[in-house]
């Protein structure tokens, strides 16, 4: 929790405890399988988990899933749970779209990888192209080798050592981009970060989100490589750019020579090209990852014809050996056929308008039970992506943003939500609707989110 963030009207630390020791009990007793099988995992995993992000879920005990379908989960104590967090975007139209399962049946068999070009890596760049108006693409395994990747590209092509990144910002695990803004303005590494030795700041700049005079300061010494941004801060809580914002980043870094590297890993909510094509921008560089590959490991960068001549030039005037791009298994065969089939069968314009209608309707019904409360928090929305956040009004940059968590008050909730049989992504409060919800599974979401306020104003209103 942020000590400094002061507890939501009628809502104190001790009434948060209370209602968070409830919901925690409520979760142990109905989940005894749970409970044995991470007391297991624990002999084998750090945390008693595959992945050590998985224990930082707000249930007391990690969730241990059977299957994944559509919009449900199915765990091993026999719960089925409405799925708004869908693998954090990996899984953002479904579990197991039946074209994916259709693939996997066809091509399972065939081979997934070879090292080697195949027919499918021509078709998906086409309808790569058809969505993001770029011609050229590579691929990878996620999107955070895409970024790093993209990062190592920039420099080569311009000659230039520094990037530029947005306070708060998220590019997967890339060392470059874990810089943060400090509050007399200067940067500093990431402090949770584990294992770094070097100093991230020596070579990255941090500015504001939404703070052009900034970013032309930045920018103005000339030896920027590029500019790699979230057209929306989705990561720690989103942050929406203000009117002409991106413009306006658009324009500083022309002027100065700076690649604009746009990330849409998160943003892809926004419509079938992404917040790029709904809005019009114009990157040099655009990463797309995560549910690209229908939730299997898959990503993507595309970039401009001048970009790419200059990348092959970069490569060609370099001495024999590894580029230090690419991985064995970027671009395999099956991860190719599973993009194709992605965007060419589930990630349609009918799929989005029906996210986006149910992705509305869950934001209006949060506003309205926040305001039956009547608590001080607002509710974004961009596309099939909301969150609500512990402020009352929608931060303009990262550090606003940063101090509105209540790391506390967010688990509290998202514990009672999964108690009442929905889950939302953990480490902020998005929701992401897919083709596979339907209205019903909003109106339970808004239901279980009205009651879990409920149960909140109940523990305020018990004797201390």
């Amino acid at each position: 929790m942020n000590a400094s963030t002061p507890p939501p009207k009628g809502h104190t630390p001790e009434s948060i405890a209370r209602f968070l020791a409830a919901e925690t009990a409520r979760f142990c007793t109905a989940h005894p399988k749970a409970a044995a099988l991470h007391r297991q995992a624990s002999r084998h995993f750090l945390f008693g988990v595959p992945m050590h992000w998985m224990a930082d879920a707000p249930s007391p005990l990690p969730l241990f899933v059977d299957r994944a379908q559509g919009a449900r989960l199915h765990d091993a104590d026999g719960h089925a749970i409405i799925d708004f967090c869908l693998g954090d975007t990996g899984a953002m139209f479904g579990h197991a779209p039946p074209p994916i399962a259709r693939a996997l049946a066809a091509f399972g068999s065939q081979g997934a990888t070879t090292m080697l070009p195949s027919v499918a890596a021509l078709e998906v760049a086409a309808l790569l192209e058809q969505r993001f108006s770029l011609p050229m693409w590579q691929f990878t395994a996620t999107a955070s080798d895409a970024n790093r990747f993209v990062l190592r590209w920039a420099r080569a092509i311009t000659a230039r050592q520094h990037i530029v990144v947005f306070n708060g910002c998220y590019h997967g695990t890339v060392d470059d981009v874990f810089v943060d803004l400090a509050a007399d303005g200067s940067a500093h590494t990431r402090p949770s970060l584990l294992g770094q030795v070097h100093d991230l700041a020596a070579y990255t700049r941090v500015v504001e989100f939404n703070d052009l005079p900034a970013l032309q300061a930045a920018l103005e010494a000339g030896d920027v490589a590029c500019v790699i941004t979230e057209p929306v801060l989705t990561n720690i809580g989103m942050v929406l750019p203000e009117p002409g914002f991106l413009d306006g980043v658009r324009t500083l870094t022309r002027r100065h020579g700076a690649l604009l590297v746009i990330d849409e890993t998160h943003t892809i909510s926004c419509g079938p090209g992404g917040y790029t094509a709904a809005f019009g921008l114009e990157p040099d560089i655009l990463v797309i990852g995560k549910p690209i590959a229908g939730g299997t490991p898959g990503a993507a960068y595309g970039f401009t014809a001048d970009v790419g001549a200059r990348m092959q030039a970069a490569k060609d005037h370099a001495p024999p050996g590894h580029s230090g791009i690419g991985t064995t298994l970027s671009a395999g065969l099956l991860t190719l056929r599973l993009m194709r089939a992605m965007l060419a069968e589930v990630m349609t314009e009918s799929a989005y308008a029906h996210m986006f209608a149910i992705s509305r309707k869950v934001a209006e019904g949060l506003e309205g039970a926040i305001a039956r409360h009547g608590l001080p928090w607002t509710v974004t929305r961009i596309g099939a992506r909301c969150e609500y956040q512990f402020a009352p009004q929608r931060p303009r940059n990262g550090s606003e943003a940063r101090a509105a968590f209540n790391e506390t008050l967010e688990a509290a909730l998202h514990l009672a939500l999964l108690n009442r049989g929905v889950l939302l992504t953990p480490f902020h409060n998005m929701v992401l609707a897919s083709p596979a919800h339907t209205m019903d599974d909003a109106e339970k979401l808004i239901a279980a989110f009205g009651d879990a306020l409920d149960g909140l104003a109940a523990a305020q209103a018990q004797p201390a």
